[in-house]
């Protein structure tokens, strides 16, 4: 890994991922009412209602990840800009780009 300095906050994408998690259990409690009123309620707790977290390490290489993503993006956008004679990169660029960049991620 590079400097730690050049990453993101692994406190902010931890954040972020709870908020997510939170939202999609949420969306899931909603699906779950409906879907109990159709069926059958099982005894026991199922793997729809453990909490969902991720230890240090995960966030830490989570953190890499998108650092890589955010730069090859920056880059690629660069280079395209710089093709078409512009000093700045614009949204068109990144557009331009992120297609094939998903598909290399």
């Amino acid at each position: 890994m590079e400097d730690e300095n050049n990453t993101f906050d692994p406190d902010l994408i931890h954040a972020i991922f709870k908020h997510v998690w939170t939202r999609r259990a949420l969306e899931r409690e909603r699906n779950d009412v409906a879907d109990a009123l159709d069926c059958e309620v099982g005894a026991g707790t199922s793997k729809k209602n453990r909490q969902t977290s991720a230890n240090g390490k995960a966030i830490k290489l989570s953190c890499e990840l998108l650092r890589i993503f955010v730069t090859e993006a920056v880059q690629r956008a660069a280079t395209i800009a710089e093709a078409e004679g512009a000093s700045k990169i614009e949204a068109t660029h990144l557009e331009r780009i992120l297609p094939q960049l998903l598909l290399d991620f």
